[in-house]
């Protein structure tokens, strides 16, 4: 009669690069182009928006990215009960900014173009 004698089985644990890869993965995925097709029409463009007191709760710059084909991303913001400020980054083609900017001043809010210096660019 034989007998057979087995190895402990050790749990197999991840490699310690295994975090690490996936952050990586998830950098990388979103370093992806947000549209197909050609980039070199895309621009991105920075704005102060400033909301008058009956705009405030309204959500405008959800809108402003679902009826235009922009991504949006809040830089800075700062709101009371009279007034909204927002600093808000636009991405897309230089007309679909444009129509964007149009359909926020409909909205009555002001637009100005943020003015970078040469340490924030």
């Amino acid at each position: 009669m034989s007998t057979k004698t087995s190895k402990p089985t050790q749990a197999k644990t991840p490699p310690k690069s295994a975090p690490k890869a996936a952050k990586a993965a998830k950098a990388a995925k979103a370093a992806k182009p947000l549209r197909k097709g050609a980039d070199s029409d895309k621009t991105s463009a920075r704005f102060w928006l400033t909301y008058p007191p009956q705009r405030i709760k309204a959500p405008v710059i959800w809108k402003l990215g679902h009826q235009f084909k922009l991504v949006t991303s809040i830089r800075q913001a700062s709101g009371t009960d009279v007034v909204g400020i927002v600093c808000l980054e636009v991405e897309g083609t230089a007309s679909e900014i444009t129509a964007g900017v149009q359909w926020l001043k409909k909205q009555g809010v002001r637009v100005e173009p943020v003015e970078l210096s040469a340490v924030e660019s």
